[in-house]
């Protein structure tokens, strides 16, 4: 009988081993404002150096403007202002990693540039090393993060693309962005 109980446990043992090694994934981790953060690779398209961005008037400040990437307006978000937190200086590091947001009834996939100040590397993390985010302390909103992992002694902070990038602007973009009309805020009156 302890047979039995120990060929269950190491059954047990086995499975988790294999959810753990299902949920675990392959991250882009880079660099913003000093601190380490991770994206999925899985909606990351490619990576660029930054270049010369086309602004757009009347957008949020943390659109710092678009990109034509094979004939494909392509708006670009620049993190640390979306996170209120100034807004990135160029350097020679600074990069623009294209994001695919995911097709839902009301939005078509669109591509987004994401601004940072450096890539650095894809790494695995299990889920088992991912943590809760924190419910205070952070320098961005909590909702932001999907979690926080810990790898050679330091933190990464999980973004959640979802948030970060949702849907609701994603939609006032993508109508910008396709010459939907922009209200007038004054009447201008004829001279005769």
């Amino acid at each position: 009988m302890a047979a039995k109980k120990t060929e269950t446990a190491s059954e047990l043992a086995a499975r988790a081993q294999l959810e753990a090694a299902q949920n675990s994934g392959q991250y882009l981790t880079f660099v913003l404002g000093g601190e380490v953060y991770a994206l999925g690779i899985l909606n990351i398209k490619e990576i660029i150096q930054y270049g010369d961005l086309t602004e757009v008037p009347m957008m949020p400040t943390f659109i710092r403007g678009v990109i034509n990437l094979r004939g494909r307006v392509v708006p670009v978000v620049d993190l640390a202002a979306r996170f209120g937190r100034g807004v990135t200086s160029v350097s020679r590091r600074t990069s623009i990693v294209i994001i695919e947001m995911a097709q839902s009834e009301e939005n078509e996939g669109q591509s987004i540039g994401v601004m940072v100040d450096a890539v650095n590397e894809v790494v695995d993390i299990a889920a088992a090393e991912i943590e809760p985010p924190p419910s205070f302390g952070a320098k961005i909103r909590p909702d932001f993060i999907s979690g926080m992992a810990k790898q050679a002694g330091r933190f990464i902070i999980v973004l959640n693309l979802d948030r970060v990038l949702s849907i609701e602007e994603m939609v006032a973009l993508g109508q910008t962005l396709s010459g939907a009309e922009v209200p007038v805020a004054c009447e201008v009156e004829e001279l005769s």
